[in-house]
Parts: structure tokens; sequence; C-alpha cells
């Protein structure tokens, strides 16, 4: 099969013009041309902060559970300002922020370029140049086997090699750099901050960081590699601090081991590495997927059906370069910066921005790419039971908005931040769906034990104690609808209401998957007990006078119909609470919010409408809306738009979703929400082309997964399926699958390795 590659005619003028390559922890963005040519670098583990971050913090909140009820009682009376001003003292400062490394710059002489290339089935760049008249090729890509970054070039070239640093540059000897990494970092949303880089040092950690690179001829042209080793490395997989001069030595040893190896065996390890994951599934719409595609092309929005697979693949190709088992999962620009302020901190925003990030890894055979969110729940479980026992006094793990690679679970907010964001406690019953789901999809029964069941039952601790009773119900209090605004009685705009739909629809989800992993492990707990008593206790999803989804627990109006948050759309997806076949009321109220919200806004909220109307079975609203996303954004790229979407983003030239500011999010849903339409598997059903969109009638999907340890390839022809391939990968042979295409149903087992075709159903 050729391979699928995006090509560019000229270098990248700027960054939201270069090419991303990765491999989980080293990322960098490839310029080109001749002559000096810059090649910017990070480091997955470079982050602003310390690992005792959280817990100093938290010992500086003047709040706790005797506040608590006073909120509760402020927000049941309707009190609004009363209860915003008590819950301003539950506001800490910010999580901290993702940033920039290192400039590796390369200096040929003059020259002429003739394009470039970025491969999505291998992540290799390449560019072609007339340098004094040779041709020359210049191949980059990060090597995970070697841990290093590499770039080639072929023939007889001279090239000046130099590296440098946005940060604090501590040390130089040749190409070997120390660098400090600030302490703390303030969001630029926070101007008032004093300094919003700060340097130092703390008692157990050095906020330290050491590049190498290193230059050899070879046979064939000259070979360049860079490697790092940071502190914060150290701090993150749990090993203990190395001196200065041991990370100085780690880095150089593995530069100069890379040079060792050799431009053929570095390349060849690379491919074997990362091949495999980029081809464990494919998307093809219409007749078209390998071959070079050039992007200014596709943006030219001529074949919707290309770009839609070309989508399908970056989407992938970015969770797969920037998500691995190791590093720190992706953040709001993966791996991918070179701000020292970026927008918000570039960290993980988990009110739908890192969930979004893995929606697809599961569904599109990049499972692997799912652990490193685990490893970041790992570290919430223990700082967020403190937050959970010291704030709320509930037992359990919580955590908020947002959060770092130190474990950041308070809230933010700075005791300004607006409770819409800033004061959201269900930030880890959302995050904790994705241990399920990864269980779900692989029955890893191991990893069921020993992190998915532990996450939940902690989830669910905190989800018991933090329901309070009123009327017969167990309701949430303080809740908050992300990041949505209702107008009060007396026509205010407030955020602060309890049972919002999202909370409660978390909570159910928490406490019956929890049930569910405790039976499937044959866990005998008395926590179930006192889950199975609080689950009919929840508040039901209802239906606006509107006969739209609710919201909030009372029909308030929205302050802005067109949200570009959809937080009670959470029921239906991810959730799939909502089922088109199973509530048919629940999915017409659904269908009504998506036409009172509208269409786009900015890639993350087209991204979940796109997924939204897919589980709806609305293919022709979520090509609409995929053709808008889709489009070249031709307003100014440096300029951060308006966060309500009034105005809405697009595509950069190096394909990037931008509103502006980028943020990837987009560019990992868009695979989510195309896999949706073509292959579902909630509810124990199989849906094979749930929401084939009249205007893509042929296609093939490859090595799509379903829940139950399933893989799924498919063909279809002039909008009709011609075949599908079901095969277990894992799971229990017993379990009936049940197979379902337009409206029709069939029910078959199959034995791990076994597989199936089926022509009609």
């Amino acid at each position: 099969m050729t391979d699928l590659q995006l090509s560019w005619p000229h270098p990248a003028a700027e960054w939201t013009e270069a090419m991303p390559i990765g491999n989980g922890r080293l990322g960098a963005m490839v310029f080109g041309g001749a002559g000096r040519t810059r090649i910017q670098v990070n480091d997955a583990t470079v982050w602003s902060g310390t690992p005792h971050g959280p817990a100093s913090a938290l010992k500086d909140i003047d709040a706790g559970p005797e506040r608590l009820v006073e909120v509760r009682e402020a927000v049941f009376a309707k009190d609004f300002r009363r209860a915003e001003a008590l819950l301003m003292a539950f506001e800490g400062p910010y999580s901290q922020e993702f940033l920039p490394y290192v400039d590796l710059w390369l200096t040929l002489p003059e020259g002429t370029s003739h394009g470039r290339t970025l491969n999505l089935d291998n992540g290799i760049t390449t560019e072609h140049l007339t340098v004094d008249g040779h041709d020359v090729e210049r191949t980059t890509w990060v090597s995970r086997p070697a841990q290093v970054l590499c770039v080639a070039l072929s023939g007889s070239i001279e090239v000046d090699v130099d590296v440098s640093t946005p940060l604090r540059e501590v040390s130089r000897d040749g190409l070997d750099l120390g660098i400090e990494i600030p302490i703390d970092g303030a969001p630029r949303h926070e101007p008032q901050v004093e300094e919003p880089l700060r340097y130092g040092t703390v008692e157990g950690y050095d906020p330290f960081g050491a590049v190498s690179v290193r230059v050899a001829r070879t046979e064939t042209g000259v070979l360049i590699v860079l490697a790092s080793s940071t502190s914060a490395y150290d701090a993150w997989i749990g090993d203990r601090q190395h001196t200065r001069d041991e990370h100085r030595r780690r880095a150089a040893v593995l530069a100069e081991q890379a040079i060792e190896t050799g431009m053929a065996e570095l390349r060849r390890a690379h491919e074997a590495d990362l091949r495999p994951l980029l081809s464990a599934s494919s998307l093809r719409i219409g007749e078209r997927r390998g071959g070079t595609h050039d992007v200014a092309e596709l943006l030219s929005g001529k074949d919707e059906q290309l770009t839609a697979t070309v989508l399908f693949q970056f989407g992938r190709y970015l969770l797969a370069s920037a998500s691995r088992p190791g590093a720190p999962p992706a953040n709001l620009q993966g791996i991918w910066n070179d701000d020292l302020r970026p927008a918000w901190s570039s960290n993980y925003t988990i009110n739908i921005n890192t969930q979004m990030n893995y929606w697809a890894a599961e569904t599109t055979g990049l499972g692997e790419c799912h652990l490193p969110l685990f490893d970041l729940l790992g570290k919430l479980a223990v700082t967020g039971a403190d937050v959970a026992r010291e704030l709320y006094g509930a037992r359990g793990w919580v955590t908020h908005h947002n959060t770092d690679p130190w474990g950041w679970a308070l809230p933010v907010g700075m005791g300004h931040g607006n409770p819409s964001w800033a004061l959201w406690q269900l930030g880890g019953a959302w995050l904790v769906q994705h241990a399920w789901e990864h269980w779900d999809f692989t029955r890893d029964r191991a990893f069921l034990a020993s992190t998915a069941w532990p996450m939940l039952r902690g989830c669910a601790e905190f989800c018991l104690d933090w329901l309070v009773e009123k009327d017969g119900l167990l309701e949430t209090c303080p809740s908050t609808s992300p990041e949505n605004l209702f107008l009060s009685e007396a026509g205010t705009k407030e955020s602060l209401t309890y049972s919002v739909t999202m909370d409660v629809a978390l909570i159910r989800a928490v406490f019956e998957r929890c049930l569910a992993a405790a039976d499937a492990l044959d866990v005998h707990d008395p926590l179930c007990a006192e889950i199975a008593l609080a689950l009919p206790r929840l508040r039901p999803l209802t239906v606006t006078e509107g006969g739209w989804l609710q919201e909030w627990a009372e029909d308030f109006p929205e302050d802005d119909p067109a949200h570009r948050h959809m937080s009670q759309m959470v029921a239906l997806y991810p959730l799939g609470q909502i089922d088109a076949v199973a509530t048919p009321d629940l999915a017409s109220a659904a269908r009504a919010l998506l036409e009172r919200r509208g269409p786009g806004a900015m890639g993350w909220s087209w991204a979940w409408k796109i997924a939204l109307r897919a589980r709806l079975g609305d293919g022709e609203t979520a090509r609409e809306l995929l053709s808008e996303a889709s489009q070249p954004f031709t307003g100014d790229r440096h300029r951060d738009a308006p966060v309500d979407g009034s105005e809405w983003g697009g595509l950069l030239p190096n394909l990037f979703s931008t509103h502006p500011p980028f943020q990837i999010d987009g560019n990992y849903g868009f695979p989510a929400g195309l896999a949706e339409l073509v292959l579902q598997s909630q509810n124990d059903v199989v849906t094979l082309l749930p929401a084939l969109p009249a205007d893509w009638p042929s296609g093939e999907a490859r090595g799509l997964r379903c829940r139950g340890g399933l893989a799924v390839d498919l063909e279809w022809r002039e909008g009709e399926l011609a075949y599908a391939v079901l095969r277990r990968l894992s799971g229990d042979p017993a379990d009936v699958v049940r197979v379902r295409y337009r409206g029709r149903e069939t029910e078959l087992r199959l034995r791990a390795g076994e597989s199936t075709v089926l022509k009609g159903l």
C-alpha cells in the first residue's frame, strides 16, 4: 500500500506552517529550507513547576467542609452572590505551563528547496534541495527506540550546527547545553502575576535539563542527533533525582549511542516501532488514500472525501507522535509549543479538551497511546485524595478544571475565576471513564484489576460523599455546567446551581462502571452496596419545555443558546446513556439541542458535534460540520479569538486545528467522529455504517476497534455495505456479539483469534 504523505512546495515561513514529528517524549517542528533552517524542539516533561507544587498550594487554601455547608445553603436558597463569594476561597492559583525547550539550527550553503513532505505512515519528513549544484535529501524523524531526534543529509554537504534555548542557559560545552527550567509559570490570562516565569530551586528538586547534539559524517552524508535528559522526567517516572552532571552524561550517552548505531539502523528501528502503530487502522472515504497530497489543495475543499481521509490519519499520527508510554500524556498542543506563555498554559483542560485528545485512541487502534493518561490519573488519585479530604471532607479523590504532570487537583482561578469553569468538581469523574473504556475495548483483565478498578473505586467514593440529599434525591451541590451560564429568575447571569445534567450523567457512569468492574473481577466490596443504594436516587435526564435536553436541574434559559460547550450531551457521546434506538425520546431531545446550538465554533466544538451527530445517525449534518471545520483559517493566526465562539476557527497551513489559538483537540477529535460515522459499539451492539453520509458512497475501514475486544474491517459501495469482517482480538468467547445494520440484527460468538465475514444481515 502506498504511504499517505502531505506535501508543501516551500519551506515553512513560521511555526504554524512547520511539520510536526515526535516520539511521545521529544517533539519537533521542522521548518525546512536551504541556508539557515530551524527545528524547534520540545520535551514533553519540560513544564514549569515542581513535584511539590500541588501539596504546597493546598496548604494555603483557607476553605474546607464547614464553608462547603454554607455554600450549599446559599446555592439552594439561590443566594448566588453569597455562594460565589464563599467559593472563591476554594480557588488555588494555577496549574503549570508546558514550555518550549530548544531550537536546533542547521546552516547549509544557500540553495533551492524543491518542496517538503511529511509521511503520515512512518513519521518521517523529507526535503529535496539543490545546494551548490548538488541534489541533497534531508530526512528528519524522532526515534523512540533510540530516544533522539535524527536529521540525515545525503551527499557531500557542509552543514553548520548550533543549538539554543529560550529558557535559561546555564552551561554550554560545544553543542551540549545545560538548561534551567522555571519553577513557576503563570498563564497569560493572569497578567497581574508580577513574575510570570520564575526561576529558582526548591528542596528535593533541581529544575534542570540537559541537551546533547552530535554530528557525524557517514558514507552517505551527514547524521545529526539530539538527546535530552531532565529532572522532570525523573519526577514523572518516580526515579531518584539525578545530578546535573548525571543528566549531562545521560544526554551525551544517548546521542553518542545513536551516532554509533548509524543512520540506516536508526531509521529501520524507528519505522519498525511506529509504522505498525500507524497502520493498526485506516479509513478511506472515496477512492483515494495513499500518495502525496498537496496541503493547499486539500484546504481548497475540492475533494472533501480525500480531506476526510487525511484528517483521520493526521489525527492518529499526531496522537502516536505525542503520547507514548513513559512520558506525560498529550496536552492542549500535543507536545508542540514554541511560546513561553502559551494559551491556557498548554496544560490539561479536563472539562472536555484532554478527554477529546483520547477519544480516538481505542476506536482507531491506538490503545497503547492511551496509557500515559492513566499515569496522570494515578498521580491525581494521590494528590486529589488530599484535596477531597481537606476541601470537601470526602473520601476518594477529586480534580477540577485544570491539571498538569505534577498532579494539580485544586480548583484554579486565584480567587477571581468564574465558577462556570474554575469550580467544577467532576473532572476526575470524566477522566476516569477513559480507564473503563480501555478495559472495555481491550478486555485486559490485569489492567482492570490494577488500574481501572482502583481509580473507579476512588472516584466513586468521592462521588458518594459529594452527593447531598434534597427532597428524596441525591444532588450535586454546588454544580456548574462547563462553561455555560443560565439566566436566573431575576434575569442575572449565573453559573452556580445544583445537579447539572453533566454532573449527574458522569456520576451515574462512574457508579455503573464501578459495579460492572467489581462484577468482572468478582470483587465483593462494601462500597458496591453504597453505590447500589445511591444509583436510583440520582436525578434522571430530563427535557425542557422547549423540547431539548435539559442542562440544569431546573429549566433555566441559557445566557447563550448557541454556546460552544454542550456539556449535558456527554450523556449521548461519549457515555452512551442516550441511544437513538433504546431511548428515542431523549435522542430527539438531544437532536433538538444540537439544532439550538447551531453549527461550528472552533475545532474541538466541531469535533464534538460531529461525534454527537454520528451517535444520532445524522451523517449528513456531520459531513457538513466536517466541511466547515476543514476550511482554511484566513484570519490573524497570531491573535487569540474570543473564547465565546463568536469567531470561527479552521485549519492552519500545516493542518493544525485553530480557533485561534492552535489547540490540538480538534485534530484528535476528527478521527474519533469519523470512526463513529462508519462503526459504533456502545450498549453491547456493533452497528455497521450507522451514520454514513449520502455524499460518501464508497470507502473502506480497516482495523477499527469495538468494545468487547473486537476489530472490524468493512467496505461499502454505492452507499451499501459490501462486506464486514469481525475479529475477536480478546475477551470472552462466550459473549454474544450483536451486530446491527440498517435496523436488522444478527448474533454470533467468536473465539479469540477467530473472524467471520458478513455480507448482509
